[in-house]
């Protein structure tokens, strides 16, 4: 079936080997989408655009956009990698992460809409040096939404009042003023920092995000409350979030970021 050629802004989210000189390649595109891709001979000795495939590329490529099925990359126009994220374990984990948790809320061949910046801006912060954690936590916390889970972080689920602590109750879907608290037992036990950087985190627009900074206990604070929610109620757990995991077991705590 004959597909549409046309430019479009891509991301390289991961290369897969095909057969013996071919490779799949899943890029996340501003105008078609998320999409696999086949490239005929890209295991070839001299094979022109391999810089412009790997991993935490992007920019514009010229493409055979099929419907149904794989798609084609004719050319690439203009590429840049993200390059620290490509050097840096630490990067490297949490942009994965983040690609991963797009590629499961968003089937294929839908247009990403927003997401598209939203994630272009996530992987800048990161490969910028902003704390990739944080970003990363950000996203968990505004991608909800996709997961079909939309925890009211404005105000008490009960009674609408924003003057008092606040816990999160996952049995609520949200925020339970302290007038409240006796209604869920099992509420996460959040300190006030914590919820406070939820609620922000809700709200920051990425796109403008130019700073941030948190200190070393908020964050592995934030970390639990999120693992607890995307564990209990969303139901998801990438592999990359795996490795996550077992790699802040490596890391000594670096209490020098205060917030």
């Amino acid at each position: 079936m004959a597909g549409q050629l046309m430019n479009f802004h891509g991301i390289v989210m991961y290369q897969k080997e095909y057969r013996e000189r071919d490779m799949l390649i899943k890029f996340f595109t501003q105008e078609a989408g998320k999409r696999m891709f086949f490239i005929r001979g890209a295991k070839k000795r001299g094979f022109k655009m391999t810089a412009d495939l790997l991993p935490f590329t992007y920019g514009v490529y010229v493409g055979d956009i099929r419907e149904p099925g794989l798609s084609f990359i004719n050319a690439a126009k203009d590429t840049t990698n993200f390059t620290k994220i490509g050097q840096d374990i630490s990067k490297n984990a949490y942009a994965t992460y983040i690609m991963s948790l797009l590629d499961m809320a968003i089937p294929d061949n839908q247009l990403l809409g927003s997401w598209y910046p939203r994630l272009f801006h996530a992987l800048s912060l990161i490969n910028d040096g902003l704390d990739e954690a944080i970003i990363a936590n950000i996203f968990e916390v505004q991608m909800m939404s996709l997961f079909g889970v939309e925890p009211n972080l404005r105000q008490c689920v009960i009674c609408g009042r924003t003057d008092l602590p606040f816990d999160y109750s996952e049995s609520y879907g949200g925020l339970l003023c302290q007038a409240h608290w006796h209604l869920d037992p099992n509420r996460l036990d959040l300190d006030q920092r914590t919820i406070y950087y939820l609620r922000q985190f809700s709200a920051i627009d990425l796109t403008k995000l130019k700073t941030i900074s948190v200190h070393e206990e908020t964050k592995q604070h934030l970390r639990r409350a999120l693992d607890m929610i995307y564990s209990d109620t969303i139901g998801v757990y990438p592999r990359s979030k795996r490795f996550i995991d077992q790699m802040t077991k490596w890391k000594p705590l670096d209490n020098s970021k205060k917030d």
